[in-house]
């Protein structure tokens, strides 16, 4: 054999071992799987419709709660022909098995229900929390489970800015931490922040920006991914989810990244998710895991259509779900996402207008970055 032919046959040898070395390396790590029930849920009733999909919850029995902008169904739905479609109310429930349990919502006496519907958690006591991101929705707002109106938190069309302690901007959602009471806001479309007040008072707490800076609602233009990270969220800052070990994660959408502080709003870290993804960006909403150490974190990325899971306690992504798409499986405006008990995936779609449930399969090894579109398996 010539010098050049060893040569050659050597550097495709360990080309060829490193391929292998990668894709074992892959292999030994797992990652959650899951397989799309396309069966779930089951139709609604009384010909109702629905327009975006807006936010997912869920109570203490493992119903699935949903929030849709009743302003946002076509024309076509609403036209009362031989379909007899009609608009669903704003708040709709499910059951294990996909059937409709509940359904409410829209304005009332004592209360400024939002413009343009946003964001739907339920607390450890079983109260509904809604916020809203229309031009004048400065407002959260508290109901039982049937309905009952119980607080309101800022007034409608009223805001001085990301450091407002009374009112808000166009908050996306919120989350309620049962150890001090608090109602955590990501506030929002219009504010640059996370806000804590008493849950059940509305008393303002405490609240901060990027970093843990003081909020500054300066207009930063367009995000550029090829730029040093900037100091203060853009808009929206669309989740601030709390973790079981306490730590809450800011879901900063148009810069494209995670960032994680304590409850004090003291800084840990952050990550990037798709970091060249411009436009809506890529981080819609935060999921964890439901293993006691919640070692795994999803995220929504409607700008992407899909949902990547990432290991929590390092922030490195493991592999990602779903595609673009209207089928089963696929995804048009990854909106919010939310697991059960059994550790089952929920998924609302903002410009589909659906509700899909993912079944949680175990762990598995991960043997490619993009896993696609998750159909079941034939039965054998």
């Amino acid at each position: 054999m010539s010098l050049l032919a060893l040569v050659l046959a050597l550097g495709v040898g360990a080309r060829l071992l490193d391929s292998r070395a990668a894709a074992q390396g892959r292999a030994a790590v797992q990652a959650p799987m899951f397989e799309v029930n396309p069966l779930w849920p089951k139709p609604l009733p009384n010909g109702w419709v629905v327009g975006n999909g807006i936010g997912v919850a869920l109570d203490s029995r493992d119903n699935v709660w949903i929030i849709h902008r009743t302003t946002g169904v076509p024309d076509n739905f609403k036209t009362g022909g031989a379909s007899r479609c009609s608009v669903a109310p704003a708040i709709l429930g499910f059951d294990q098995e996909g059937n409709l349990i509940g359904h409410w919502g829209g304005p009332g006496p004592g209360y400024e229900w939002p413009d343009s519907n946003h964001g739907l958690t339920i607390d450890y006591k079983g109260n509904f929390w809604i916020g809203g991101n229309g031009q004048k929705d400065t407002q959260v707002l508290k109901f039982t489970e049937a309905g009952k109106f119980l607080l309101q938190i800022g007034k409608h069309g009223v805001s001085a800015g990301s450091n407002d302690t009374q009112n808000l901007s166009r908050a996306t959602e919120v989350t309620v931490d049962q150890s001090a009471n608090e109602v955590y806001v990501a506030d929002g479309y219009g504010n640059r922040r996370v806000i804590v007040f008493d849950a059940d008072t509305g008393q303002y707490k405490r609240h901060w920006g990027a970093y843990g800076n003081k909020p500054d609602d300066t207009n930063l233009g367009n995000y550029n991914p090829d730029v040093p990270p900037i100091k203060q969220f853009r808009t929206p800052v669309h989740c601030a989810e709390i973790s079981s070990d306490g730590l809450v994660y800011a879901c900063d959408r148009t810069n494209d990244r995670i960032q994680v502080f304590r409850k004090d709003g003291t800084f840990v870290k952050e990550t990037f998710i798709a970091r060249k993804t411009l436009g809506s960006g890529s981080v819609w909403d935060i999921a964890f895991s439901r293993d006691p150490q919640q070692k795994y974190l999803y995220v929504a990325d409607g700008g992407n259509h899909n949902v990547h899971i990432l290991l929590r306690e390092t922030l490195e992504e493991l592999t990602t779900i779903g595609s673009g798409g209207k089928q089963p499986g696929q995804f048009y405006g990854t909106h919010n996402l939310i697991t059960d008990s059994r550790g089952n995936l929920y998924v609302i779609e903002t410009y589909g207008g659906r509700l899909q449930k993912f079944v949680y399969k175990g762990l598995r090894p991960v043997t490619k970055k993009d896993q696609g579109v998750l159909w079941p398996r034939a039965s054998k």
